[in-house]
C-alpha cells in the first residue's frame, strides 16, 4: 500500500469519527427538543423542507443534491424516532410504489402500516392506528386517482405534504422467456402506463390476458405462484417475491411520475415554498366558474391544478379540486380565500404544505 493511499484512508477514518460524533450530537439535540415541545408532534414538514432546501443550496459536491436529500432524510428519520416512534400507513402490501413514496418522505426509521385499500389508509389515520398516511392522488400519464379525491372530500384529515415519485415499471416473472408468459397481472394504472410496450413486445397476448390486481405487489405475488404469469411492478417487488426481471423501464412515458399526498391531523406552518389544496363548488349558472376563479387573478394567486369531480350530491353536480401556489396564511392567498368563501357554494381547504 502506498503512503499516499494510507494517508487518504487515515483522513477518511478521521472524518468518519467526526461524522459519528456530529450525527449523535444532532440526535441528542433532537431529543432535547422533544422534551421541550408540548404538542407531541415530531414531524414538522415545513421545518424538514427548509433543512433539505438549505442543505442542497449549500452542497458543494461531488455528491448530487438528490443523494444529499436522501442522506438528510434518513438522518432526520433517525432523530424523529428518538423523539417518538411514528407509524405511517400506505397502500400495501410491501413492495408497492406507495411504500416507496412513504420511505422517500419519512425515511426508514418508521413503523409502516400496510393497508389493503386507499379507504383503509384514511381510516388508519382517522382512528389513530397511524400518525400519517401516504396515498396516490395523480399520475402524469393517467391522471387523477378518483378514490383518493372522493375521500379527501369526506375526510376530516388534512394534507400535510406531497411526494413526487418517478415511477419505473418492470416486467417480472419466474423466468425471463417472454414467449412463456400467458398472463400479466398489475394495478390498472400500471397496465395503462405500459400499454404500448406490452402490445409491441408481447404481441401474442390479447387484452383478455391482462388482469387487474389490487396492487402491484399483489400482482408480483400472483407471478410468484405460477410459472407462466408475469407482473408489472416496481423493482422492489421483484426482490421481495424472488422474481426475475424480464424487462426494465417499460413505462411508455420515460418521465412517468406519480404524485402522492401525506395525510394527517395537523396544520402545517409556512415553509417559504408552499402549496394549498382546496375543494370548491358553485351554483350551476352561466359564468359561475369564471366568477369563482376571479379572486385568484385579482390577488395574484397562481393555480397549478384545476380538476372537476362528480360531487355525488346530485346529477351533473361537480366539485373542483384546486392547487394554489402559496400558503393559506400568506397575505395574498388569505385575501383570495376570503373572497372565495363568499362566492363559493362550498369551500373546503384541504391543507397547506411544502411544495416539491
Amino acid at each position: 500500500m502506498s503512503e499516499q493511499l494510507k494517508q487518504l484512508r487515515d483522513q477518511i477514518d478521521t472524518i468518519d469519527e467526526q461524522l459519528l460524533q456530529l450525527v449523535n450530537k444532532r440526535a441528542g439535540l433532537a431529543q432535547q427538543i422533544g422534551k421541550i415541545k408540548k404538542s407531541g408532534i415530531v414531524y414538522r414538514p415545513e421545518r424538514e423542507a427548509q433543512i433539505l432546501t438549505r442543505m442542497q443550496q449549500h452542497n458543494p459536491g461531488p455528491i448530487s443534491n438528490e443523494h444529499i436529500q436522501q442522506l438528510f432524510t434518513e438522518i432526520m428519520s433517525l432523530c424523529r424516532a428518538l423523539e417518538k416512534p411514528m407509524n405511517v400507513a400506505y397502500l400495501g402490501p410491501n413492495g408497492t410504489f406507495s411504500e416507496e413514496a412513504a420511505l422517500k418522505r419519512f425515511g426508514n426509521a418508521i413503523a409502516t402500516v400496510a393497508c389493503d385499500s386507499i379507504d383503509d389508509v384514511f381510516h388508519a389515520v382517522e382512528s389513530d392506528v397511524a400518525n400519517y398516511g401516504v396515498v396516490p392522488v395523480e399520475n402524469s400519464s393517467e391522471g387523477a386517482v378518483g378514490r383518493t379525491m372522493d375521500l379527501l372530500l369526506q375526510t376530516p384529515l388534512t394534507i400535510c405534504g406531497e411526494i413526487q415519485l418517478p415511477v419505473h415499471q418492470f416486467l417480472m416473472a419466474q423466468q425471463a422467456d417472454l414467449a412463456q408468459i400467458t398472463k400479466i397481472y398489475s394495478h390498472p394504472q400500471s397496465l395503462a402506463q405500459c400499454h404500448h410496450w406490452i402490445t409491441t413486445n408481447l404481441p401474442h397476448l390479447s387484452s383478455s390476458a391482462l388482469f387487474h390486481a389490487a396492487s402491484n405487489a399483489e400482482a408480483a405475488r400472483q407471478a410468484a405462484a405460477s410459472q407462466h404469469v408475469a407482473a408489472v411492478a416496481g423493482k422492489r417487488a421483484a426482490e421481495l417475491f424472488g422474481l426475475t426481471i424480464c424487462a426494465e423501464n417499460i413505462e411508455d412515458d420515460p418521465k412517468n411520475t406519480t404524485r402522492f399526498l401525506v395525510i394527517g391531523k395537523q396544520q402545517v406552518d409556512i415553509s417559504g415554498k408552499d402549496k394549498t389544496s382546496l375543494i370548491m363548488s358553485t351554483n350551476n349558472r352561466s359564468g359561475a366558474i369564471y366568477r369563482l376563479l376571479e379572486p385568484l387573478a385579482q390577488h395574484g394567486v397562481s393555480m397549478s391544478r384545476l380538476e372537476s369531480r362528480p360531487s355525488r350530491a346530485g346529477l351533473w353536480q361537480y366539485v373542483f379540486f384546486v392547487d394554489l401556489e402559496g400558503h393559506q396564511h400568506d397575505q395574498h392567498v388569505a385575501a383570495a380565500l376570503a373572497e372565495l368563501r363568499e362566492k363559493a357554494a362550498f369551500l373546503k381547504i384541504l391543507g397547506s404544505y411544502p411544495a416539491t
